[in-house]
């Protein structure tokens, strides 16, 4: 099928790019220039892991290409994705919809007769009643439909995700737009996964109840982490005890500073603000969004416990800036808040990260940048781990307490056992473990 992908951004580049590897043809727009002259030069302006050899290849055979024109890219589309940000609104925590409004008028201008058009963007409820709403009233007497397809991808592991999904959930009453959506995705079905048919309405809620409820999985381990700390209880072992019930599950049960990136934050804080106009507010998750954005100065404020009670004049080497390992991505990064929080308590940082360092730069003023974990300790003060790499998981610890002023340790991300680390003489200090501090 043709397929046009708005936005080619994170989400617009990983759907397209793999759309292509099905079989389809994909055209990405972008109204950026330098970066549609970029990936038409076969540079992915984003870190995730295979995407770019994919891309090359489907560039290659002819399949995907890019541009500014949507005009010409839509022409002949049987489908238009709309895949641009959702941005937390300023002022007032709603989502930002203005993109998707924009993207909608431009769409109805250029697209066939008889198309489909699909919402990709995390988006509230009854945002796709709206843009249904400006597609008839900017090209009155098309038969245009309009879908809700929300994505479920995980930074880091988006390829797997699109190619071996958990369920495909596509929001529409129209027949005809329901066997479009069905030949889409049919490629999919050699892996069985599922296509789940359900209303616009609810399928875009959906996707911020799925976000909602694994913030809620992260902030609940995190609060146990803390008691775990209180009673003398190891909170790795909690969380297995109880993701071994298979209602519960183990997944999004690691404790550490609190959940960040592009989907989280903003999709909490929506859904919160959704509810909130609807007259039926959700305690939980505003709770959810409270606890999570103190934890983050806490986990300074754990650090500053952990050298004494004071950090001013000290040298602090930290590990992991992105929120996560396998992106580079900044977006509401636990670090963003630490970082600054640690400096303003008159500590000198050095950092490193293997691939969000560039983006960090200009959102972390004062800090020096590493060029590697070993360098990054030199004559520190103390190591901090905020994001768990798989490179940080096997350092030489020998190595690094010679090459640290004091041995001290604070592992935001538990990838270390506090046993190991005491025998090998450092102060360690996790999250919601017990016998950590000073080495016996």
């Amino acid at each position: 099928m043709r397929l046009v992908m708005v936005g080619s951004g994170y989400v617009g580049l990983v759907s397209g790019v793999c759309f292509a590897d099905f079989g389809h043809d994909v055209v990405c727009v972008d109204k950026d220039p330098a970066k549609i002259a970029r990936l038409k030069a076969g540079e992915v302006p984003i870190f995730e892991p295979g995407l770019d050899v994919m891309m090359q290849a489907n560039m290659k055979a002819g399949r995907l290409s890019f541009t500014s024109d949507l005009a010409e890219a839509a022409a002949a589309a049987d489908a238009i994705f709309i895949a641009v940000g959702t941005p937390t609104r300023r002022g007032d925590g709603h989502a930002d919809l203005s993109y998707v409004y924009d993207a909608a008028r431009e769409i109805a201008t250029v697209a066939p007769e008889a198309c489909v058009v699909i919402t990709k963007s995390t988006v509230p409820v009854g945002t796709g009643d709206e843009v249904e709403r400006i597609i008839a009233e900017t090209r009155p007497g098309a038969a245009i439909s309009v879908v809700s397809n929300p994505e479920f991808l995980r930074e880091g592991a988006a390829i797997e995700d699109f190619k071996r999904p958990d369920r495909i959930v596509v929001g529409t009453d129209s027949e005809a737009a329901r066997r479009v959506m069905t030949e889409i995705y049919r490629p999919l079905f050699i892996n069985q996964g599922p296509l789940l048919f359900v209303s616009r309405r609810t399928s875009e809620l959906i996707k911020y109840a799925g976000n909602a409820f694994l913030a809620m999985k992260i902030t609940f381990i995190n609060e146990i982490a803390d008691l775990c700390e209180r009673v003398g209880a190891e909170v790795q072992d909690v969380a297995r005890g109880i993701g071994l019930d298979n209602r519960i599950g183990s997944k999004f049960l690691h404790a550490g500073p609190g959940y960040g990136g592009s989907c989280f934050p903003k999709d909490t804080l929506a859904l919160v603000k959704t509810a909130q106009d609807a007259q039926s507010p959700i305690r939980l998750i505003e709770t959810v969004v409270e606890v999570n954005d103190a934890r983050k100065t806490r986990m300074a404020e754990k650090v500053i416990a952990a050298c004494g009670g004071s950090v001013a004049g000290k040298r602090l080497a930290v590990l992991g800036l992105a929120f996560k390992p396998n992106t580079d991505d900044m977006r509401d990064a636990p670090s963003l808040a630490i970082i600054p929080a640690l400096q303003k308590a008159g500590a000198t940082i050095i950092a490193y990260d293997p691939e969000s360092m560039e983006q960090a730069r200009p959102l972390l003023p004062g800090v020096t940048f590493a060029e590697g974990p070993y360098p990054c300790v030199g004559g520190a003060d103390a190591l901090v781990i905020i994001t768990e790499w798989n490179a940080f998981r096997a350092l030489d610890m020998k190595r690094v307490k010679a090459a640290l002023k004091t041995p001290v340790v604070v592992d935001l991300r538990n990838i270390y056992r506090p046993q190991e680390m005491q025998a090998l003489g450092f102060s360690y200090h996790g999250v919601g473990r017990k016998g950590m501090g000073a080495a016996s």
